[in-house]
């Protein structure tokens, strides 16, 4: 009799951690469409290791059953820190790293047994990196903030440069200003509508006054 009920609890668990590398295969699957720092692999890991690391929790630790499952928190913390990166003008991969923490969630929930939990957490996740875009993006277009490094000659072509940037509708603000024997370059924080970067950049290629530009 015991030998049988041994035999179902395994079976429980095997078909826990199935349903934790498909969860997280189901994560993977759109980070790795995005061409994101951490992919198909990596979550389909962080969501089994963490429903593993869970059940044995429950298992080894019978008068403590959170001492290891606490610790996955940290292990992740650390697993997250590793695809965040500083690019250019921002911080990047925190969206990534939130990700794997998420994911990290819902394979704890499914190592507990709360597999109705883990796929709601699932549906959420993906809802939030799919449909979300597609309202970050909306908000981009009306509200583009990008820092330009424009060269110039003298400072009466920084003049030249505000008037162009209130020709197209954007909002200016000097960030960083270096001299040097032939030119000046000058970093621009500028904000506004999409289309009218696009136009700016267009106008400062063409610009005689503009040594060069960057953003």
């Amino acid at each position: 009799m015991d030998f049988l009920q041994d035999h179902y609890v395994v079976k429980d668990e095997l078909l826990l951690i199935f349903i934790s590398v498909i969860l997280g295969l189901f994560i993977g699957a759109e980070r790795e469409y995005r061409n994101k720092s951490a992919g198909l692999r990596t979550f389909i890991l962080v969501c089994f290791g963490s429903c593993l690391f869970t059940i044995l929790s429950i298992k080894i630790g019978v008068d403590n059953p959170d001492r290891l499952a606490a610790n996955v928190i940290t292990g992740i913390g650390f697993l997250g820190a590793g695809v965040i990166f500083k690019g250019d003008n921002k911080i990047e991969g925190i969206t990534t790293a939130t990700t794997i923490w998420a994911t990290a969630s819902i394979g704890m929930a499914v190592g507990s047994g709360y597999v109705y939990f883990s796929l709601l957490g699932t549906a959420l996740v993906l809802l939030v990196l799919s449909a979300l875009t597609y309202l970050q993006q909306f908000i981009d277009n009306y509200h583009k903030i990008r820092d330009y490094r424009i060269a110039v000659e003298t400072s009466a072509d920084v003049r030249h440069c505000e008037d162009v940037f209130k020709n197209y509708h954007l909002k200016h603000l000097i960030i960083k200003q270096q001299y040097t024997q032939d030119s000046l370059s000058v970093t621009w924080r500028l904000t506004g509508k999409s289309i009218h970067h696009e136009e700016l950049m267009e106008y400062l290629m063409d610009d005689p006054r503009i040594i060069a530009c960057q953003f």
